[in-house]
């Protein structure tokens, strides 16, 4: 049997999860997802089904490059900056099937440094 491509192996494990991680009103979803150069997040209110903010690092005013650790740093200040000023202090973290290494790891403790609980 041929193993499944490893986007199709991450995108089963991000279903698998998904049951169980679910963003409400009161505390949203923070979903991560990795292309091959670029970093993007939302804040997900799913019982609206609805994104309340989102960043990524192709926006020209972040002044970030790429997909790299330090453009992940910046992007999870900017998240949780964003997620702030809309009220929301707590979410759940949801790493999309990807390995919490690296630029996951530093979104998540930039977001958790600048302010959002999860």
């Amino acid at each position: 049997m041929r193993y499944a491509s490893r986007n199709e192996r991450r995108e089963r494990r991000h279903r698998r999860v998904r049951q169980k991680i679910f963003g409400t009103p009161e505390r949203p979803r923070l979903c991560v997802y990795k292309s091959l150069k670029h970093l993007h997040v939302q804040v997900i209110d799913d019982v609206a089904g609805r994104t309340l903010c989102a960043a990524s690092t192709l926006e020209k005013s972040l002044h970030v490059k790429g997909g790299t650790v330090q453009s992940a740093q910046v992007l999870g200040r900017v998240i949780a900056e964003r997620a702030q000023e809309k009220g929301i202090r707590a979410v759940v973290f949801d790493r999309s099937g990807y390995a919490y290494h690296g630029v996951v790891k530093a979104l998540a403790e930039a977001s958790r440094k600048a302010g959002l609980q999860f």
